[in-house]
């Protein structure tokens, strides 16, 4: 099997919109929609190859780029190895140079369009944030609990998983939506007997056991979709399943699992170099682990009470 080294570029508007062009219909994967970019030429630098190609693509001079991450992506009769950019600014109105059709479009609109299998994830990937809160378990209608709640939104938490062990009133859940939503928070339900057709929430997070159970993606893909894994095998599940990210966990040695031997930063890394979708490493996470956690290949860092 070949494999094919090519470079994207990510390029963001100022309505949060992300460019995607229509491959032409002769070519490899024809009529999917992409992220610009093309072959390396030669021995030329993944950085001008990237800016070779979406000038004679979009008609672009890129004037500064940040490298994201290489992902391979393997197909029947090819692997192509990506090393994708995101494109901080450039010169130039971007246009369909090569005829190619071309079109800027919302996180939220992905599933209208007819991507290759590499898009979805890596915008996504893109727009979550670098840390994940997820609530406590427990005493939800306290005045601590709230306390709390109130408290990561003030300091601009962007995702929030709402976790509970017993049945939630529907009007307490709607009133945490609504907070979110002002402030442009997504909340993902974590709770018993979820439906996945709950309209009060941006998605759903499921448990390691809820993942093992599913035997196909129980929401739509205009929803968020988490999942909690443990190891490579429960992690290689949620890719087959089509969840959108996976929290990982534990990573290091947590109070509240004093028991439970943890992960490791290495095995950690192991996971997130296996899988091309998000992770975050959870469990003894804090602020000061949020750029090993990047480093090692994650996302970023999710936790209960110390983020």
């Amino acid at each position: 099997m070949k494999t094919v080294k090519a470079v994207v570029g990510i390029l963001k508007n100022d309505n949060n919109e992300f460019l995607i062009s229509k491959r032409h219909q002769k070519k490899f994967m024809g009529d999917y929609w992409e992220i610009p970019g093309g072959k390396i030429d030669g021995t030329e630098s993944h950085s001008d190859a990237i800016k070779r190609e979406l000038k004679e693509e979009l008609g672009i001079v890129v004037t500064d780029l940040s490298f994201i991450r290489f992902i391979n992506h393997n197909y029947i009769d090819r692997t192509v190895c990506l090393g994708y950019f995101l494109i901080n600014s450039y010169k130039g109105n971007p246009y369909g140079a090569e005829g190619q059709q071309i079109e800027w479009i919302n996180i939220n609109s992905l599933n209208k369009y007819k991507l290759l299998p590499s898009v979805h994830e890596m915008l996504l990937s893109i727009t979550l944030p670098e840390t994940y809160w997820i609530t406590p378990s427990e005493g939800h209608y306290s005045g601590l609990w709230m306390k709390k709640f109130d408290e990561n939104i003030s300091r601009g938490i962007k995702l929030i998983q709402l976790r509970a062990k017993v049945q939630l009133d529907d009007n307490f859940v709607n009133s945490l939506y609504i907070k979110c939503k002002s402030s442009e928070t997504k909340l993902l339900l974590n709770t018993i007997n979820k439906t996945y057709n709950e309209s009060c929430a941006d998605g759903w997070h499921v448990t390691t056991r809820e993942l093992l159970s599913l035997e196909s993606r129980p929401c739509s893909k205009d929803k968020i979709l988490g999942a909690s894994v443990h190891n490579l095998d429960e992690a290689m599940k949620a890719v087959e399943l089509g969840v959108d990210f996976i929290a990982l966990s534990p990573v290091l040695s947590t109070k509240t699992h004093p028991g439970t031997t943890p992960l490791g930063w290495k095995v950690a890394k192991t996971v997130s170099e296996r899988i091309h979708i998000p992770i975050y490493f959870l469990g003894g996470m804090k602020p000061k682990h949020l750029n090993k956690a990047i480093e090692f290949g994650a996302k970023g860092i999710a936790g209960v009470s110390s983020l």
